[in-house]
């Protein structure tokens, strides 16, 4: 027969094992490994927000959790190499942004899970088998949105109305340029456009490209969305300004360097968001059952300085829709 005490002591030791296998639970230090396609000082913005989410969520970087950077300085060959390095320390998910780092990390590992930030199209490239049901090993944001390069150009025929030839800056080793050229040629035809399409691979490529677009003399030029454009968003800005060419970019970080004008989503946005589907995978959730989240909002980014530079007016009705006006 169990007396009172033995029942109580029974209570105790029971209460102090949860107690003990809780905090053991709690103390458990994940390890986040971060690919990034630049370098830190350029991709602060993206992190930040990043670790914002996390923090948000209570994880506590050397407390409960650990992010290993890793950074490819804007040249794609270095993906094996930097994520062979994620792998061999086991890390219990990877974070990447784009499609040509996010196809890199499912070539590695098929059983790592993958958090994309801002891939174009996942279906098409093979990264998901749909975006409700990913499948496989890869979940995370798409930065795909129907049309994204017709608006561009539309935005820049309100800038420059005698509009008729644009020059499109694409990087033949993007897989999403694919879709994203096939979108250009047929916005262009629907405006009566004539097009160009220039390739960059490398940054050793710039000067060659740079030198084939001045030479067409097109009155804009369109920059698709690409992380090494992002990592020499110095060179591509400074062409624009020599050049006299107004642009449109997919990235703000661009205009914040001297550009006239982007249109995208919010990248900054996109990487705290990746912070909820890290959460959410390291307390057991499986990434093929998490739908890839579609971007909802497209910001309009202007700088009204840089237009005065090249000798342009941005139209007030232009002005008055923009998210941002950097001055």
């Amino acid at each position: 027969m169990i007396t009172r005490r033995k029942w109580l002591i029974a209570v105790a030791a029971g209460a102090l094992t949860a107690a003990f296998a809780s905090q053991a639970q709690q103390q458990r230090v994940y390890r986040v490994g971060f690919l990034g396609n630049s370098t830190a000082a350029l991709e602060a913005n993206l992190v930040g927000p990043f670790r914002d989410g996390l923090r948000d969520l209570g994880y506590v970087e050397g407390r409960n959790i650990v992010i290993e950077y890793r950074w490819a300085e804007g040249k794609y060959e270095r993906f094996p190499e930097l994520i062979a390095e994620l792998v061999a320390l086991k890390v219990d998910v990877i974070v990447t942004a784009g499609t040509p780092a996010a196809l890199a990390v499912q070539r590695a590992t098929a059983t790592i899970p993958l958090v994309m930030v801002a891939v174009g199209d996942p279906v098409s490239t093979g990264l998901v088998a749909s975006l409700a049901r990913p499948g496989g090993n890869s979940t995370g944001l798409t930065s795909i949105a129907p049309d994204l390069e017709g608006k561009r150009m539309e935005l820049l025929r309100e800038v420059v109305p005698k509009l008729s030839r644009v020059s499109f800056l694409l990087n033949p080793d993007n897989p999403f340029h694919v879709g994203s050229e096939k979108q250009a040629r047929a916005a262009a035809q629907m405006l009566h456009l004539d097009v160009q399409f220039v390739g960059v691979r490398a940054a050793s490529d710039f000067d060659r490209a740079f030198d084939t677009i001045a030479k067409d003399r097109p009155d804009a030029f369109i920059v698709f969305a690409d992380r090494v454009f992002l990592h020499n968003r110095g060179r591509i800005v400074d062409f624009a300004a020599r050049n006299r060419f107004a642009a449109v970019y997919p990235y703000r970080e661009l205009v914040e360097a001297g550009g006239l004008m982007s249109f995208g989503p919010n990248y900054a946005e996109m990487h705290r968001r990746a912070a909820t589907y890290v959460d959410k995978i390291l307390k057991g959730a499986k990434p093929a059952e998490l739908p890839v989240e579609q971007p909802t909002k497209f910001e309009l980014i202007i700088n009204p300085k840089s237009a005065k530079t090249i000798g342009l007016t941005i139209p007030q009705s232009l002005l008055v829709r923009a998210d941002e006006v950097i001055q």
